[in-house]
């Protein structure tokens, strides 16, 4: 990896030239990491099975979770995670670059939660499935049955907020939040994607919407996520939270901040479907306000 600074990209994210190279090492691991809402009209299981980059693992955002809470995708237990990616042929020393179909989009959340849960060497594939699709690059339709191993878990329980951390934080104000939703969610002009919850956005919450950190499926310049982030009102030398919708997009933001080096940030794991369908979590409604 070159020096990101110099590049001025992340030196989380991999180029699909980089990728192409790299295919058939034995420390790397390709992992499919596609998740879609209902509107996007897409299938992620199916896309997978119709061609997908060359021994590459699926990975099911709503498989690998904790099924305990009736929430999507959780967090799961470390001796969860573990037995599951095992499975998969996945060690934490392994070289693991994650990709999803649009690019900056579901992959974010699957290099997040193998960063927490241990594993160092973790990239996202700049322009997804669909930019190494239209650069003609080869597919294959075969499943991998890699052999199972051993996945050394260490998870970082200070990147993983709850509910009665979120609230406290809401409460005293001592970190920044930073909502990956529209802005039309953020301010209750736009309904909710899922059903039964309140419109609307935390007390002293900041919108960043998801889609500012990419063009074309591929992560802005850090000057340009620097700018983003600051013109959303976040201080670079506060905490910050993630949240969004279910807690995928999140770690959209939680990859620009780490790609600036700020890690002093935490994503909070129930997101906006947790809190918009609780009665005792203060909502409020409109632009971002000061505090």
């Amino acid at each position: 990896m070159s020096d990101a600074i110099e590049r001025k990209t992340s030196r989380f994210v991999v180029s699909s030239d980089w990728l192409a190279n790299e295919l058939g090492a034995s420390d790397l691991k390709v992992i499919d990491a596609s998740f879609y809402l209902p509107a996007q009209g897409r299938n992620a299981d199916a896309e997978y099975l119709a061609g997908h980059i060359p021994g590459a693992i699926r990975f099911d955002h709503d498989k690998v979770a904790d099924h305990s809470t009736g929430l999507p995708h959780m967090v799961p237990a470390p001796e969860l995670f573990a037995e599951a990616v095992g499975k998969m042929g996945i060690r934490e020393t392994d070289r693991i670059v994650v990709y999803d179909g649009p690019g900056i989009f579901s992959a974010p959340r699957g290099w997040w939660l193998f960063r927490i849960m241990g594993a160092e060497n973790v990239f996202v594939l700049d322009g997804g499935l669909d930019g190494w699709k239209a650069e003609g690059r080869p597919l294959e339709t075969e499943t991998p049955a890699p052999s199972t191993t051993t996945f050394k878990t260490d998870l970082r329980l200070d990147k993983v907020i709850n509910f009665r951390e979120m609230l406290s934080i809401v409460v005293d104000g001592k970190r920044q939040i930073a909502d990956a939703r529209s802005a039309g969610r953020f301010a209750a002009t736009e309904l909710e994607t899922r059903p039964g919850l309140r419109s609307g956005h935390m007390p002293g919450a900041r919108s960043l919407p998801s889609g500012t950190f990419s063009v074309n499926g591929k992560l802005r310049s850090l000057p340009e996520l620097r700018q983003a982030i600051e013109d959303a009102g976040i201080d670079f030398g506060q905490p910050v939270v993630t949240t969004c919708g279910s807690g995928i997009t999140a770690a959209i933001i939680t990859l620009a901040l780490e790609s600036l080096g700020h890690e002093d940030n935490a994503l909070y794991d129930g997101s906006w479907t947790e809190w918009g369908g609780r009665d005792d979590a203060p909502v409020v409604t409109g632009p971002a306000d000061a505090r």
